[in-house]
């Protein structure tokens, strides 16, 4: 049976070493920092999750320009452990002043952004995968 393509990020997240083999995080403090030159760093936070049973993360690039930190991007991800599946929730890319969501508020949810941000996500993972990111055990 084919995979979705949440069951597709959630495996590349497991391939990276961003969450374990049950969905967990990969790390006690909460917080990964990827280092692969020549790419930017990847940065992981793990983020308090309002749904129980789910976990929640933030991954980024970032830089300094004139000295503030800038997203490029930084998303915002929910992971299923039950499902083995994992979801894009936001996407900010500050050079462009891009702030997308794909659910605005309880109840309600953004099709046509949901399906770009889980697109754009599914690559970007496929791409550190490709550049070598992994987290060292």
């Amino acid at each position: 049976m084919r995979k979705t393509v949440y069951e597709t990020m959630f495996s590349k997240m497991q391939q990276i070493g961003i969450i374990d083999a049950a969905g967990t995080p990969a790390t006690i403090d909460g917080y990964l920092k990827l280092e692969n030159d020549p790419y930017m760093p990847l940065s992981v936070d793990w983020l308090p999750s309002e749904k129980e049973g789910t976990h929640r993360i933030s991954m980024a690039h970032n830089h300094i320009l004139n000295g503030d930190v800038m997203a490029d991007p930084d998303m915002e991800i929910r992971i299923y452990p039950d499902l083995r599946a994992a979801e894009a929730l936001s996407y900010q890319q500050d050079g462009l002043g891009i702030y997308q969501v794909v659910f605005p508020e309880p109840g309600q949810v953004y099709p046509k952004v949901k399906k770009e941000l889980n697109t754009f996500l599914n690559r970007w993972l496929s791409n550190l995968i490709d550049q070598g990111f992994k987290v060292e055990t």
